[in-house]
């Protein structure tokens, strides 16, 4: 048995999909980006008329993508620390990775989950980092 939530205080998904999903003690969370909560600003982020992305600041996209997952993980019951697994989508990594990386560390001084990090061509919105994160709970 799946429970499905969705956080009162993260943005609403983009699609129908729920914020995450508990299956016996792990906690699965969908994508989570950077908006901010009741609209569609993207901290950081400047747009041209036609929505396309002409600067962005990867520092403010970071601080926002991992308050946004700490507001989704508080909201099913589960905490930072319960982290174990966490994938990371960059658009551009030769650029972003440093701030990225150092700003992870901030965060994650003490016990960090595993950490994939992967360049991609686009994400769903015009963002510049997405998560994946699976958290295990405890009993």
């Amino acid at each position: 048995m799946s429970i499905a939530h969705n956080s009162e205080k993260a943005p609403e998904p983009v699609g129908l999909y729920p914020h995450s999903r508990r299956v016996g003690n792990l906690l699965f969370l969908s994508g989570v980006g950077p908006r901010k909560k009741g609209t569609k600003e993207i901290p950081g982020v400047t747009l041209d008329a036609d929505g396309n992305i002409t600067d962005y600041d990867i520092a403010a996209q970071c601080h926002s993508v991992f308050e946004n997952v700490k507001n989704i993980l508080e909201s099913s019951g589960a905490s930072w620390t319960d982290l174990v697994d966490v994938t990371v989508y960059l658009t551009n990594m030769k650029q972003d990775f440093p701030i990225y990386n150092k700003i992870w560390a901030e965060y994650f001084s003490e016990n960090p989950p595993c950490r994939t990090t992967v360049e991609v061509t686009a994400l769903p919105t015009p963002i510049a980092i997405e998560l994946k994160c699976l958290a295990a709970l405890k009993d």
